[in-house]
This record gives C-alpha cells, sequence and structure tokens, in this order.
C-alpha cells in the first residue's frame, strides 16, 4: 500500500507502552506485532494485555482488523476482548452470541472486527500510534485463544474501481470512501452471486464507534437489506466531512430477506454453533448524475406534454378556419365546432310536440301524450335550477313509466326511444359526476398527501430504506424526495387531464352558444351533448397523477391503492361514457357508480390482504364476480326494465313456482335460443365467457398482485366494449371521421409501447424489500428516467388519446337525426 505506515522504532515502542499503561513492571503490556499469530490461555487469575505501536502517515487513514477465536464452547465464562484506542473502546466476546426469531441463537468461536481508524491529522509530520488488547476471563480454569492483528491495505474505497470480499456474521467488514471534489452525489453499488445469506448494506458518518454488527447496525445511518443487489445513494451535503462508511454485516438468519429460518445443529432446536454464512460481496462506487441533468429532465418533462397543448391548438385553429369558410359560402353554422347540425335541415312534420329533444312515431308509444307545447318553453339554453323542472322529470310521470317499457322492449331501438327527458334535467344528472368527483378527490388526497409526506419523513430520518420499495439503481433525490424521477414523471398526467378538461369546456361553450342560436328542434339531431362525465373523466385523469406520485413519494404494501384507485375509476367513466351515448335516459346515477367503485377498491385491499393463500377468498371473490356479470348483463339486455314479477306474490300462494319456472323458461332459456336483440346477445355473451375466464383463471392461479388482477378485468371489459361498439357502428353504415381515427392508432399504438414498459417489473412491494431490489435496474431516459417513468409518460398520453376517442367518435352523426340512429 502507498505510504504504509512505518513501525515505531524499539526504544520509542517500549516508553510509549510504559507511559500509555499507567502500570508497574509487574504488569507490562506485552509488545505485539503485526501480522503474527498469539496463543495463549486465561482464567480469573491470568489476563493478558497486548500493545500495537504503529506511525502515520500525514493526511493518510490506518485502519487494523482484529481476529480472535476460542474453542470452548462455555457460554457462562466467555473471552472477553477488549480493544482500546486513543479515542475510543471497542469490546466482544467469545463465543460472539447472535440472536434471532422465536429466541433462537447463534454462537461464534471466531470473530475479527475492524477498528475505528485513527482521523487523519493535519500535522506534516507523522504520527505515532498505540492499541491495546486486553484478554480476559472469569472463568475458574483456562482458556485457550488466539490473536491476529493485521494492517488493512485496501480499506479506502475509489471511485468508478469495484472491490471484491467476504463478509459473514461473525466478521463484518466496512470500509472508508472520501468524495472527489466534482463529485456531488455517488451511486454505492453492491452485488452477489448469492441471494443467501442475507445482508445488510449501511452508509455512516466517520463517528467511532462504527455500528457493524446485526444488532446494532440499524442504530446509524442509512441501511438497506440485500440478496444478490443493492444501491444506495449519497449526496456530499449528508456528510460534513465529505467522506462515510459503508459497512456491510451478515445477518444470522434469512427470514428478513424472504428465506427460511435455518435448522437446529447438535441437536438442540434454540441453539447453533459457527453456522457457515460467509457471503463473497463486491461493491462498486460511482458518481450520479449532476443537477443540470435534473434541469433536463424537467425540460423534457413538462415541454414533451406542452407540446399536446400546442397540437390541440393547430388542431382547434384549423377546424375553426374550416367551419368559417363553410360559413361563409352558407353551408354551416359557424358553431358547427360543437358538434351541430347543418341549418339547411328542416324539421320533420312527423316530430311530437311532446318530446323534450329527440322524437319517436305515435304508432311507437301509447304513452305520447303532449307533456308541454313548444311556446311555453324556457329557452333553450337556459340552465335553471327550478323545482318545477325537476318535478317534471319525465320518469316521474306514471303514463311515461309504462310508456318506458314498451319502447325499450321494442327490437329495433334508435336513439330518440332513449332520449326522451328533459335536457336540462338530464344535464343536470350528468354533472353530479363532475362534482361527486370533486368532493371524492379532496377528501381521499388530503390524508394521501399527509400519509406519504410522514413516510418520507420516517426514510429520511431512521434511515431505514427498506421502508420505500424504489427503484434505488435509478433513484435520483431531490430535497426531502428520495426518488423525484418516479415523481416527476406524473407530470403527464395531470397536464393531459387538465388539457381534456379545456378540449371539453370548448365543445361545452358552442353547443351552449348554439342552442342559444337555434330552435329546440334542431336538437334532434346528433348524439345529445352531455360534458358531466367527460369533465370527470379530466379530472379523474389529473387525480391519476397526483396519487401516482404521492404513491412513488414511497411505494410500499401500504398505499400501493392510492396508485390504481383512480384507474378503476377512469376505467368504469369511460364504460359509462361509452353507455351513455345511445342510451342517455337509462344510464347508471353518478351515487349508484361512485358506490360501485367503492366496492370495488374494497374488494382490491381485501384481495391484497387475503388473496395471496386464503382459498376462501379467491372463491367468495369468484362468485360475486361471475353473479355481477350475470346481474349487469340482464340489465343491459332488457334496459334496465327487467323485473321478476313473482317476487310481489305472497310465498302462501303456490303458484308462484309454476310462474318462476315460466319467467325463467321465457327470460333465459327462449331468449337464449331465440334471442331478441341478437347485437346485444353476442357482445353479453363474449363478455361474460372474458370475465368468467377471469374468475377461473384467479381461482386457479391466485396471482399475488390483485390490484393489477382487477385492474385487467376493469380494462379487458372496456376494450371489448369499445370494440363492439365500433364495429356496431361500422355495421350500421356509420363513419370514422379522420380525428377519431387518428385518435383511435394513436390509442392503440402509445397502449401498446406502455404496456411494454408498464411489465418490466423494476420493484414489487409483495416481496421483501431485498427480494424487491433485485429486479432494479439502471435508467434508460436521459439518464434520469427509468422504464417506469416511460410508462406514466406514455401511459397518460395513451389515456388522453383514448378519451379524445370516446369525445369524437360520434362527430360523423351531427346531422343525422335520432331516429335515424340506431342503439346498440
Amino acid at each position: 500500500m502507498a505510504g504504509r505506515a512505518a513501525l515505531v522504532p524499539g526504544a520509542l515502542l517500549c516508553a510509549l507502552l510504559w507511559a500509555a499503561a499507567g502500570a508497574g513492571p509487574g504488569d507490562n503490556p506485552a509488545p505485539g506485532a503485526f501480522g503474527h499469530v498469539y496463543r495463549g490461555a486465561v482464567n480469573i487469575s491470568a489476563e493478558r494485555v497486548y500493545a500495537f505501536a504503529y506511525r502515520s502517515e500525514p493526511g493518510q487513514v490506518d485502519a487494523v482488523r482484529v481476529y480472535v477465536n476460542s474453542s470452548s464452547e462455555n457460554l457462562r465464562y466467555p473471552v472477553l476482548f477488549v480493544v482500546r484506542q486513543q479515542k475510543g473502546v471497542l469490546s466482544w466476546q467469545v463465543p460472539l452470541i447472535f440472536r434471532g426469531l422465536y429466541q433462537r441463537t447463534y454462537n461464534y468461536q471466531e470473530v475479527s472486527r475492524t477498528l475505528c481508524p485513527s482521523e487523519p491529522t493535519p500535522e506534516t509530520r507523522p504520527s505515532d500510534q498505540i492499541i491495546f488488547v486486553d484478554v480476559t476471563s472469569m472463568a475458574p480454569f483456562n482458556i485457550a485463544y488466539e490473536l491476529l492483528v493485521t494492517r488493512l491495505e485496501n480499506f479506502q474505497l475509489e471511485t468508478n474501481k469495484a472491490f471484491n470480499f467476504t463478509a459473514s456474521p461473525s466478521q463484518p467488514q466496512y470500509f472508508l470512501y472520501k468524495f472527489p471534489q466534482d463529485v456531488d452525489s455517488v451511486i454505492i453499488n453492491v452485488v452477489s452471486d448469492a441471494a443467501y445469506p442475507c445482508s445488510v448494506v449501511s452508509v455512516q458518518d466517520i463517528v467511532c464507534p462504527v455500528y457493524d454488527l446485526d444488532h446494532n447496525v440499524e442504530f446509524n445511518g442509512v441501511y438497506q437489506s440485500m440478496t444478490k443487489q443493492a444501491a444506495i445513494t449519497v449526496q456530499r451535503k449528508d456528510f460534513p466531512g465529505e467522506q462515510f462508511f459503508v459497512v456491510f454485516v451478515i445477518k444470522p438468519e434469512d427470514y428478513a430477506c424472504g428465506g427460511s429460518v435455518p435448522s437446529s445443529i447438535h441437536g438442540n432446536v434454540n441453539r447453533t454453533w459457527n453456522l457457515q454464512r460467509t457471503k463473497n460481496l463486491q461493491v462498486t462506487i460511482v458518481p450520479s448524475i449532476k443537477k443540470s441533468v435534473y434541469v433536463q429532465a424537467m425540460f423534457f418533462s413538462f415541454l414533451s406534454f406542452f407540446s399536446f397543448y400546442l397540437g390541440s391548438v393547430v388542431v382547434a385553429f384549423v377546424h375553426y378556419i374550416r367551419v368559417q369558410r363553410k360559413a361563409s359560402a352558407g353551408r354551416l353554422s359557424p358553431e358547427h365546432g360543437s358538434g351541430m347540425m347543418t341549418s339547411s335541415h328542416p324539421i320533420s312534420a312527423s316530430t311530437p310536440e311532446g318530446s323534450s329533444y329527440g322524437a319517436i312515431d305515435e304508432s311507437s308509444s301509447s304513452g305520447g301524450r303532449q307533456l308541454s307545447s313548444p311556446e311555453r318553453r324556457p329557452p333553450a339554453g337556459s340552465d335553471t335550477d327550478s323545482s318545477v323542472e325537476e318535478e317534471s322529470d319525465f320518469d316521474t310521470m306514471p303514463e311515461i313509466e309504462s310508456d318506458k317499457n314498451i319502447i325499450r322492449t321494442k327490437v329495433f331501438l334508435y336513439l330518440s326511444d332513449l332520449s326522451r327527458k328533459d335536457r336540462r334535467i338530464v344535464s343536470k344528472k350528468y354533472k353530479i359526476y363532475f362534482w361527486n368527483i370533486i368532493t371524492i378527490a379532496v377528501f381521499y388526497a388530503l390524508p394521501v398527501i399527509q400519509l406519504v409526506i410522514t413516510y418520507q419523513t420516517v426514510v429520511n430520518v431512521t434511515g431505514n430504506q427498506d421502508i420505500c420499495y424504489y427503484n434505488f439503481l435509478c433513484a435520483h433525490p431531490l430535497g426531502v424526495l428520495s426518488a423525484f424521477n418516479n415523481i416527476l414523471s406524473n407530470v403527464g398526467h395531470m397536464m393531459l387531464g387538465f388539457l381534456f378538461l379545456l378540449i371539453v369546456l370548448r365543445r361545452d361553450i358552442l353547443h351552449r352558444r348554439a342552442m342559444e342560436m337555434k330552435d329546440i328542434y334542431t336538437l334532434d339531431y346528433g348524439i345529445p351533448k352531455h360534458f358531466g362525465l367527460f369533465y370527470a373523466m379530466g379530472i379523474a385523469l389529473m387525480m391519476e397523477g397526483v396519487l401516482s406520485a404521492c404513491y412513488h413519494v414511497c411505494p410500499n404494501y401500504s398505499n400501493f391503492q392510492f396508485d390504481t384507485s383512480f384507474m378503476y375509476m377512469i376505467a368504469g367513466l369511460c364504460m359509462l361514457k361509452l353507455y351513455q351515448t345511445r342510451h342517455p335516459d337509462i344510464n347508471a346515477s353518478a351515487y349508484s357508480a361512485y358506490a360501485s367503485f367503492a366496492v370495488v377498491i374494497s374488494l382490491a385491499v381485501l384481495g391484497v390482504v387475503f388473496g395471496k393463500n386464503d382459498m376462501w377468498f379467491w372463491v367468495i371473490f369468484s362468485m360475486i364476480h361471475v353473479l355481477a356479470s350475470l346481474a349487469l348483463s340482464t340489465q343491459i339486455y332488457y334496459m334496465g326494465r327487467f323485473k321478476i314479477g313473482f317476487l310481489s306474490f305472497p310465498l302462501t300462494d303456490m303458484g308462484i313456482f309454476r310462474r318462476a319456472v315460466m319467467v325463467l323458461y321465457t327470460d333465459c332459456i327462449q331468449q337464449c335460443s331465440r334471442p331478441m336483440y341478437m347485437d346485444r346477445m353476442v357482445l353479453l355473451i363474449v363478455g361474460n365467457l372474458v370475465n368468467w375466464s377471469f374468475a377461473i383463471f384467479g381461482l386457479l392461479y391466485r396471482p399475488r398482485d390483485f390490484a393489477s388482477y382487477i385492474l385487467g378485468i376493469f380494462i379487458c371489459n372496456l376494450l371489448l366494449y369499445l370494440a363492439f361498439y365500433i364495429i356496431m357502428k361500422l355495421r350500421s353504415s356509420e363513419k370514422l371521421l379522420p380525428i377519431p381515427m387518428f385518435c383511435i392508432v394513436a390509442t392503440a399504438v402509445v397502449w401498446a409501447a406502455a404496456l411494454y414498459f408498464f411489465f418490466q417489473t423494476l420493484s414489487s412491494w409483495e416481496e421483501t424489500p431485498a427480494e424487491s431490489r433485485e429486479k432494479n435496474r439502471p435508467c434508460i431516459l436521459l439518464g434520469f428516467f427509468d422504464d417506469h417513468d416511460v410508462w406514466h409518460f406514455l401511459s397518460a398520453a395513451a389515456l388522453f388519446f383514448s378519451f379524445l376517442v370516446l369525445l369524437t367518435l360520434d362527430d360523423d352523426l351531427d346531422t343525422v337525426r335520432r331516429d335515424k340512429i340506431p342503439v346498440f
């Protein structure tokens, strides 16, 4: 080793030993030599003291390691080793005892410890150091021992240079690292070919004593458990001395890393001797990213999604120019941008006066009475909140109740049959989705933010990096945040969610202007414009970004639902919106929809808690899943008008059973053999097969990631319904305009890319922290973002395009009468 300290001359050594011992000539310490094995025996009346002296060169850190062993297995009278240094004392006993689970003990007769190194002095001359090793025992008989003291040649780790070594529970290791002048942050990479024995990697300040045993390694600094891989990011600002110790401890048991407790030896259930748990490790310290990379990553994140804003402005401007040109030619109203009909379409004389918007023939309904005259209607654009309007809702009239039963059981339904309610009341119904999701978001997000701040504080104060499941090979801290890159990558959800709200707001404003300028009957064209669900979808996308960022502040088993709760709601809202498009009068209310989402989230939590090994949970969940699918299918097939009439009869009526059999025959067997609504039946059969397949798969394989399993069910059902909708749309000779066609293609491409990165698992809170770190990978984008961050970017864009598909899919119907638009 370059600059190795020289041995102290003999005369000076004797003087130093005499002065340091402070004792008479009868109990002088014996001069010791580095690298020499000393053998002896001690008892209650005989102890041994060894003195080792050396000289340190200026600016050099010298470390000494002491190896001891004893053949005695007598735990009542262990051999005690006390090492006295200039500024500290270190002591241990042999046999050295480690305690495990269930009062299990592990005893080692061979121990080696690294002494706290001497601090480099600012003096220009060499300094003399001396170490005393006391060997004692309270045994009334002799106990043999061996002692070896050596100088460490490779105590200081170097940047970008791998160093290999071995460690065991009774022979921990630690090394020194000093920050180079141009490095502000480093990553300590530790790897091993073997997963076990379980180990702990700790970073501690230059303070003596160094905590390097299993029972005290967690007392100071930052630490991680480890199987095959560990990584700790260390910043210069956290260590005023610009240097630190890297400590490696091997645990006596593997349960902390996911392993099992080893079997006992010597027939003693609770006591194990000299268990061989040596582990080969390699440590490499590499510089982390510079501050300029943080700036580049922030610019990349915001500019990437700001380009969506620019693209939307360009599309809106081009659309505005085209509309103005057509309007100047007298072909189209300037408000066509909201999806309104052309002004040249006349109003059919067959339009009944009683329809609020949309029309059906008198012959198709027995309840087609005039409810109000056009002359007495309020202006089309008014949205007053009078109770009179709400009480005049179509559903409150008994005549119309029977009318709905007749209309919704027609073989061929058109949009006019299912859009008969007053537009203002229906719009208010759907706006409840928007206001309710804002309320849910506020009450959900506030405790979430408080909780994750507490988690991050606990991590920073305790130094326990096993609390949070980061990708430690690509976790870039900023301020108090340990993985700022995982939080920054969620900005796309928030920016694109807000952009979607702006797009919906523009359409809403143009729609309101068109209603103010046109007669009420011109609203008999196109899909009814209700924007409440779209607003709710935009808020849900923004909240997905907020809660995903909160989850990634400290991802773990206790807060997994933060990352998926609003994904369930997004999938559910998209299905509701798709169904509402052609069934505006019979869609689910906001209260029942959000209550259903709450049940799903509750099931997700129960699944994570009980779904790993409990078969009873999967049986109950599969039954609920299948029954819910059948119940929902029944409601969809019968347009919400299915009733089991025989249940209203008393059980004493013996004819109830005959009626029950007739209902089951006519509504189930006969409908399945000769379905009245063939298209709906095909969709529901395929949908039930998919859901039953999910239920069987879950029952057989019991996937550990239950939250993703539930999300997969939602997404598959949404994709199935969307595919059915598009196929039926094309079958009905409807067109796909360029913008929705582009959005569909973009959605498919971006989702495919996003899912590729989603399945690149980088961590898993379903496993132990040490096992999760085996999946960690380096950054792949700008040296700042990992695969999961790319998933965040792409999934935000994919959700945005998905929302645009739902928003623009039926723009081709804006000039088509509702009594010509089929329902499917």
